[in-house]
């Protein structure tokens, strides 16, 4: 019989605070660590595929830029392989972290535009990023994923954005070309642009 241990009990969710900086980009509020902060690079070398920048904010429900946040992002590289996997792009990490600038709120990603990965029953998802929000006042952090508004096909045939009942809400997810090589990606916490997020 398993022996129930009270005093060990999960620690409840708080929110990120205003700490939030200090402790995961030191270096960006100006305290000397670690020779720099993590994920701040993602490329260690000469990448392949086609190089982009990815730059946004995180709004409220008021359209206004939060200038505490932070965002992670998650993908794969050029040709759809994860960092580790066999045929992965050595040169590139796969994973980066961005404090949102504290004048504007503006995050920003130089990275790679990612290839197509495989669902698990052979499907082919659409180019993707897999993000990650926490702020102030966020008591867990936030999922979503961006999509580029410049892949259709792909797009309607990819698993998820397929399931999508309301279609409106689609463009939420797509990064809009921007400049030659930029994209921008803002998201909306709350309004009228609510960006969707995953229950993972």
């Amino acid at each position: 019989m398993v022996q129930k241990l009270h005093r060990l009990r999960e620690t409840p969710s708080q929110t990120a605070g205003p700490y939030v900086h200090i402790g995961c980009t030191p270096n960006f509020t100006g305290i000397s660590a670690y020779g720099g902060d993590l994920g701040v690079s993602m490329k260690t070398g000469p990448v392949k595929g086609e190089e982009i920048l990815i730059t946004g904010a995180v709004h409220d429900g008021t359209g206004m830029a939060l200038k505490d946040a932070m965002v992670e992002i998650w993908q794969a590289d050029a040709s759809g392989c994860f960092a580790g996997q066999p045929g992965a792009d050595p040169d590139f990490t796969g994973w980066g972290r961005s404090p949102g600038d504290m004048d504007t709120g503006a995050f920003r990603f130089d990275t790679v535009r990612p290839g197509r990965v495989a669902w698990p029953d052979g499907r082919m998802q659409a180019p993707h990023i897999t993000v990650w929000i926490v702020a102030r006042g966020i008591n867990v952090g936030l999922h979503t994923r961006i999509y580029f508004a410049d892949e259709e096909a792909a797009n309607a045939e990819d698993p998820i954005l397929s399931r999508l009942e309301h279609r409106d809400r689609v463009p939420t997810l797509l990064a809009q070309r921007a400049a030659n090589g930029e994209f921008r990606f803002d998201i909306h916490l709350q309004g009228p642009h609510e960006t969707i997020f995953f229950d993972i």
